[in-house]
């Protein structure tokens, strides 16, 4: 007998060198495709109207905010391997009853505005009437959340639906010739600085960020066994990405818009500044494209409120998480019911929703740093949170905690 072979060395992985797998790309498309809905569309449009080439410094501000937001939620959340809310139940007991009741509420809610976006999507694009339209995307979005595999069919859908939208976006942003140039000055430069580009940064920054958007993704590295500290490099790398995305997207139509205004358009006189904006830049091949843009925001973004909501309530109790899918279809059939028999959301329940995740926003942040700088060596397993993330985390809270108190004032509106 000769000698035995050496075993062979086992090649360990470069640290920073991090392959993005189908799961972390499946949860980057998860927040991000959340965050791109049919308000997403809008906001960026009638902005984009109003403030002309200075929106791109409120896009730039926010994308900064953005980021120091989601670092520490995905960090924290991600490296206690414990969804949200029992992470905010286990620092305030009661806690994350009421976070989980406030995302619960308000995702419930826009998802009947992101069904109506369905219909209109489908509208533009093949002439159907919007409430068939919106049936038929609450059935797919509810196959695909039921699928036997769901992390997969979700991972996969998402990530085409996110491709499809952004280079959808990109061809009409290139034939509409926008000042790219002046947008670039401006976005570090910009020639007014008022309470419009203020007002215009606070509500995208809780359009991407806000109410459960932020959560989706880490809730899906964590059923996903993507969670705790050995893979804090992916979970943070992840994190900002899903964050660039949405910034790409919404750059993107930004630009679309800005080449049709700057030509002297005026879109706000219209029904639907966004599919107008469109029509101008690409004529009738426009207005089909506009479908599809707003179609798959719409759909993308009713199933990541479903998906995330749901991984609110389903740790509850084991038959929560034995329901699931039923719970997932109830989500779905409910806000259905509501777009039916309505029209549209109610005003009353979106100006309240919208309050609320305004609210929460700095509520669930707060209770993460908490965690980060109070907490680390029981929650965090003792691992030690970067000092300057919880700095940057502070001054991103005091905004949203800005934010929060000026959403408030949609609460006191109501009682009046």
């Amino acid at each position: 007998m000769g000698d035995t072979p050496p075993a062979p060395a086992k090649v360990r992985p470069r640290p920073g060198r991090i392959a993005l797998s189908s799961t972390l790309l499946g949860a980057m498309f998860l927040m991000a495709t959340s965050a791109i809905g049919p308000g997403f569309i809008t906001q960026t449009t009638q902005f984009t109207a109003q403030l002309g080439a200075t929106f791109a410094f409120a896009i730039l501000v926010s994308i900064l905010v953005d980021i120091a937001v989601q670092l520490n939620i995905w960090r924290v959340v991600g490296v206690a391997n414990t969804r949200a809310q029992d992470l905010a139940n286990k620092v305030v007991p009661g806690a994350g009853y009421l976070l989980a009741a406030l995302i619960v509420f308000g995702g419930l809610v826009f998802n009947v505005g992101n069904l109506a976006g369905t219909g209109l999507g489908l509208n533009a694009l093949a002439g159907l009437d919007p409430r068939i339209g919106a049936v038929i995307s609450a059935v797919l979005a509810v196959v695909i959340l039921g699928a036997k595999r769901l992390g997969a069919a979700l991972d996969r859908v998402l990530v085409v639906l996110g491709v499809a939208m952004i280079g959808l976006t990109l061809y009409v942003a290139v034939i509409s010739r926008p000042p790219v140039g002046e947008a670039l000055r401006q976005a570090v430069l910009p020639e007014q600085l008022g309470t419009d580009v203020f007002l215009a940064t606070v509500t995208i920054i809780g359009g991407t960020v806000g109410g459960y958007i932020t959560y989706a993704g880490v809730h899906r590295l964590i059923e996903a066994g993507q969670g705790g500290p050995e893979n804090i490099a992916a979970i943070s790398r992840t994190s900002v990405l899903g964050i660039i995305v949405t910034g790409v997207m919404r750059v993107l139509l930004f630009l679309a818009i800005l080449g049709v205004v700057s030509g002297g358009v005026e879109i706000l006189n219209s029904d639907n500044p966004s599919a107008e904006a469109f029509l101008q830049a690409a004529g009738e091949a426009g207005m089909r494209l506009f479908g599809v843009i707003m179609w798959a925001a719409a759909v993308s973004s009713v199933i990541g409120a479903s998906y995330t909501s749901i991984s609110f309530v389903s740790t509850f109790h084991p038959v929560l998480e034995k329901r699931r899918g039923l719970l997932v279809t109830a989500f779905i059939g409910v806000s259905l019911a509501v777009l039916l028999v309505s029209g549209q959301a109610p005003t009353t329940l979106l100006v309240l929703a919208g309050a609320l995740n305004g609210v929460i926003l700095p509520v669930g942040l707060g209770i993460m740093l908490w965690v980060a700088a109070r907490r680390s060596r029981d929650l965090l397993g003792g691992y030690r949170y970067p000092v300057w993330l919880i700095v940057i985390g502070a001054l991103a809270w005091a905004l949203t905690a800005y934010m929060a108190v000026n959403s408030l004032g949609g609460i006191a509106a109501l009682w009046q």
